[in-house]
């Protein structure tokens, strides 16, 4: 009797079972919010964009003109430094021993040269001209210029070395900050193009942003234009930005604002604006959102917004 009704049970079992599952895959799982959630644009019409933010004198990679041994370091991350100051040094002990005999040849023809006008003086001043050769009186004469020559260029050998010996201190070419610092004493540093192990230096007293427009919406762009910067991370964290510049170079697109309608194989415009930077508690090299506000219509005066843009880079730069 029970296997008579067995296998309608099992089955009935099993459409119950099956759907069961349809319900439980097709309920909706409930979202999580976001823990920090996106800026949101303070105008009705907006072109978005990521920008980096940058010292006003541009991010400076300090090099060297030789290559050696950092054997002092006179600053280090964080380090107010004016034009002229120290930054580091590298081992010229080879160029201190070239010094010392070339000031050591100086004093060598001071003292010839002091001889040879004493000789020229005594036979200049003789009552009698007869008493020595014309040709005599030339040689001592000529004496004298050549070991005045040869202190002049005896003079230029050191100051050349002094000279040689100076670029071996890195000094500062611009106000600023020490942005970064990787130079360590002990540490070899190799002399012409800068390396990632150098030295960053930038004026931060007004912070640059540097902001890429996607080039689909670079004609929307106007240099009178109100724009926001906004701090990654605390939406609530805003501040005017005043417009600097157009580089009128198109580049490849590098930040990504993350946005899902965003294309990575596409070039950007980069627009430069500037904020004071006790405005935001922010550092240089962090990214920022900006928006840039937009007229409705910005064909309508007959004037294309780009002719615009580009007139007023080209009157600023």
């Amino acid at each position: 009797m029970m296997r008579k009704y067995l296998l309608p049970i099992l089955s009935l079992l099993g459409l119950l079972l099956a759907i069961t599952m349809v319900l439980i895959g097709n309920r909706q799982s409930s979202t999580s919010r976001p823990v920090v959630q996106s800026p949101k644009s303070p105008f009705a019409n907006y072109v978005a964009g990521a920008g980096i933010v940058e010292a006003s004198t541009g991010n400076i990679v300090v090099g060297t003109p030789v290559s050696g041994v950092v054997v002092e370091l006179y600053v280090h991350e964080g380090s107010q430094v004016k034009i002229g100051d120290k930054l580091f040094k590298i081992d010229d002990r080879e160029q201190q021993a070239q010094l010392i005999p070339a000031v050591a040849k100086i004093s060598e023809i001071t003292a010839r040269l002091a001889q040879a006008k004493s000789q020229f003086a005594l036979v200049n001043n003789l009552s009698d001209k007869r008493a020595i050769s014309v040709e005599e009186l030339n040689n001592r004469r000529f004496a004298v210029k050549l070991a005045e020559a040869e202190l002049v260029s005896a003079q230029a050998r050191v100051k050349q070395i002094q000279m040689d010996i100076e670029r071996y201190t890195v000094r500062a070419l611009v106000r600023g900050r020490v942005l970064q610092n990787k130079i360590r004493i002990g540490a070899f540093i190799q002399g012409g193009t800068p390396s990632d192990s150098s030295m960053l230096l930038g004026n931060d007293d007004r912070l640059f942003v540097r902001t890429d427009i996607d080039e689909n919406d670079a004609w929307r762009v106007q240099p009178d234009a109100r724009a926001v910067a906004f701090v990654r991370g605390n939406p609530k964290l805003q501040t005017a930005l005043k417009f600097e510049r157009v580089d009128p170079y198109v580049l490849p697109k590098t930040s990504l604002t993350g946005d899902s309608t965003e294309r990575v194989d596409t070039r950007a415009l980069q627009v430069i604006y500037s904020f004071d930077h006790t405005a935001l508690p922010i550092y240089v090299g962090q990214q920022v959102d900006v928006f840039i506000e937009t007229k409705e219509s910005q064909s309508s005066n007959g004037k294309h917004p780009q002719a615009t843009l580009a007139a007023s880079s080209t009157k600023i730069l």
